[in-house]
């Protein structure tokens, strides 16, 4: 990987990791985890760095997830073992970006999907702009929200959650606060400001000045939960398939592109993930499903569809191989874990 795909910067009190990769859409491969992971080991004792700033030198995107090209690559050459190794350093660096004794800001400006959620979404202060879109779309290539977004999606109000986890469906930056991804809502012109600010002054401070979402453009929650407060996935799109609300068509459709494997897993993933006390705990189930997912065929498929040929018509295994006993096995703890790291109590 060539090294300007991560901008390496340190301005005042603050050190700025920026992300360089415009034509991946800053898409995340394990030598950016790396560099990632040095510069927070290096600057975490730095008496000169008080802030950290995570942001994108492209104003189309903040992070669009891991390098999906990468991953099955790896997956053919090396095996399924050599890719959820892939995935375990994207966890280790969310937890430790999450449990930073620094402050950490990240500027979720433009596309923020999957990964790029682990590496933004987690941290101290999460600001958004107008330009944001927001998703977790794992289902539609075979796989499962993770890097930390079953967590968040667990946590959103009413099942809101639940219904972003099966859809993968885009949220706006009002949307990501309304539902636990962000914390701050601003326009993308002010940010410049914010950084020169943040290299002078506390980040507390400085985070005040963003402007708080007043009405988010949310689905009446009343009406999400009536639909999505089911007990399976199969009930859910018969309910979608009923319901009068012009949301409930796009959400049926979403459903039927998806991978049902892995639509099973997310509903079952969820309401266990509502049940965890905290961030590490999901990111190791999140791990276990996901080593799990990749050796399913779906997941080939889905990237095929999807990031090799772009013809968006996956063939997926038939719905009936998603029995409760294959479902369940996703789940069973693997021989390896994330070995997170333990960090003291705030």
């Amino acid at each position: 990987m060539d090294a300007d795909t991560l901008l390496i910067g340190r301005q005042g009190r603050l050190g700025r990791l920026t992300l360089n990769r415009p034509k991946a859409l800053n898409a995340l491969d394990r030598p950016l985890f790396y560099r990632i992971a040095a510069c927070l080991d290096a600057w975490r004792d730095d008496p000169g760095i008080e802030t950290i700033l995570i942001d994108s030198a492209s104003p189309r995107a903040f992070c669009a997830g891991g390098d999906l090209r990468a991953i099955r690559a790896a997956l053919a050459a090396d095996g399924p073992d050599a890719a959820a190794a892939i995935f375990r350093d994207g966890y280790r660096l969310v937890s430790v970006l999450a449990h930073f004794p620094k402050p950490v800001v990240s500027f979720m400006d433009g596309i923020a999907m999957g990964g790029g959620i682990g590496l933004g979404g987690h941290v101290r202060y999460r600001i958004v702009t107008e330009r944001t879109i927001v998703a977790m779309p794992e289902t539609a290539i075979g796989l499962t929200p993770d890097a930390g977004g079953s967590f968040i999606l667990s946590r959103a109000p009413g099942l809101y959650g639940l219904r972003m986890a099966l859809t993968g469906g885009r949220m706006h930056g009002a949307e990501a606060v309304a539902a636990g991804f962000a914390d701050r809502m601003l326009p993308s012109a002010a940010l410049p400001e914010l950084a020169e600010r943040l290299a002078r002054q506390p980040a507390g401070q400085v985070v005040d000045m963003a402007r708080p979402v007043d009405r988010p453009d949310l689905p009446r929650p009343d009406s999400v939960n009536a639909v999505y407060d089911a007990p399976g996935v199969e009930a859910i799109m018969g309910r979608l398939a009923a319901c009068p609300e012009p949301w409930a068509a796009e959400d049926l459709h979403a459903l039927r592109q998806a991978s049902p494997f892995a639509l099973r897993v997310t509903f079952r993933a969820y309401h266990a993930a509502r049940r965890l006390p905290d961030l590490n705990t999901v990111l190791e189930q999140e791990y276990r499903l996901i080593a799990s997912l990749i050796r399913h065929p779906d997941f080939a498929e889905g990237v095929r569809a999807k990031i090799l040929d772009k013809d968006n018509a996956p063939r997926w295994a038939d719905a009936a191989t998603a029995t409760p006993t294959d479902i369940e096995a996703c789940f069973v703890p693997r021989p390896d874990t994330l070995d997170l790291p333990i960090f003291p109590a705030p």
